[in-house]
């Protein structure tokens, strides 16, 4: 098990350790550490999010593997055949093909963005990767034999913004700013702890399963391409890493609002601080609906929250496999 600081940094204070590129937790939990901030998940922690659970009600993570259709960033349909000529009994058996296992709802591994100029989580390089194959270091597999289990906080920020009279355009660039975030907080009345999975429903899904083929078909084409989501500031990565959460999650396909302001820029694609600097988990496309329904019946916001990863040695992402429990 990784050695936890007693007291975890705030943003101001990084870089976490002397020598390494500004703004990064690199070392936070050991030079070569694979999980990232999954550490935070202890044991003492699962048990004190278990006893979230009090009506036995379960809330899956998981979108139709088939959706979004047409996929969306230039990935490819999922084909699923399923073969029932054993020529005797009842029988099944099912093969997926071309499946890309960030097409529909998705984790991104420590592998899958890092930060622009120096690499990914703990400084580990797209060229090492290449060079070491047979050992690689941050794939989703490390996540899949720890395990997640936690405490989860769903931010209603869809529903939010419709109680302000300003509900969000999904087919739109809208960026969430860390004020917003904080605010739809304070009005749920539910607290931030380190380890936690936070869990951003935009109303996307929702909104996407009502659109119709041509509107798809456009959204498919990335020069279409626009949804609300958290806005690429310094100012919102200040925000989520004070909070220390193990992962940060939506039900939109980027967690960040897209397009993001410059993809070259080190500073100018959330994704570089929040996976490649601070080591957390994003979560897309998770189905956030009946939860957040659920929250808004009974007012409680935090869950038990468990998941389980495809175990892909080098793997870059993989579908949430994820269950909130109230």
């Amino acid at each position: 098990m990784a050695n936890i600081p007693e007291t975890l940094p705030t943003y101001d204070q990084l870089p976490y350790k002397a020598g390494n590129p500004a703004k990064t937790a690199w070392g936070l939990f050991g030079d070569d550490d694979q999980v990232g901030m999954f550490n935070l998940q202890t044991p003492d922690k699962i048990v004190q999010a278990a006893s979230l659970v009090r009506k036995g009600k379960m809330f899956p993570m998981n979108w139709d593997q088939s959706q979004p259709s047409p996929p969306l960033y230039n990935r490819g349909a999922v084909r699923h055949t399923v073969m029932r000529r054993a020529g005797f009994g009842h029988h099944g058996d099912d093969v997926l093909d071309n499946f890309y296992t960030q097409q529909s709802s998705q984790w991104d591994a420590l592998t899958h963005v890092g930060d622009f100029e120096h690499g990914f989580w703990g400084g580990v390089t797209n060229e090492w990767l290449l060079e070491n194959r047979d050992a690689p270091k941050l794939g989703i597999e490390h996540w899949a034999r720890r395990g997640i289990a936690g405490r989860a906080v769903l931010l209603d920020v869809g529903r939010w913004f419709e109680s302000q009279g300003q509900p969000l355009p999904m087919d739109e660039y809208r960026p969430i700013t860390a004020d917003e975030l904080e605010a739809c907080r304070a009005a749920q009345g539910v607290e931030l702890q380190a380890g936690d999975v936070l869990l951003i429903r935009i109303g996307w899904i929702g909104w996407y399963e009502q659109t119709d083929f041509m509107t798809r078909q456009a959204l498919s084409q990335m020069p279409n391409l626009a949804f609300p989501g958290l806005g690429c500031s310094e100012e919102m990565a200040a925000y989520l890493f004070d909070h220390h959460p193990a992962a940060v999650c939506s039900d939109n396909p980027a967690l960040e609002a897209w397009p993001p302001p410059n993809f070259a820029d080190p500073d100018g694609f959330l994704h570089h601080w929040i996976i490649g600097r601070f080591g957390m988990a994003i979560g897309e496309m998770f189905t956030l609906d009946a939860l957040a329904e659920d929250c808004a019946d009974d007012g409680v916001y935090e869950s038990f929250f468990a998941a389980a990863p495809l175990n892909v040695t080098g793997g870059t992402g993989s579908p949430p496999n994820g269950l909130a429990i109230k």
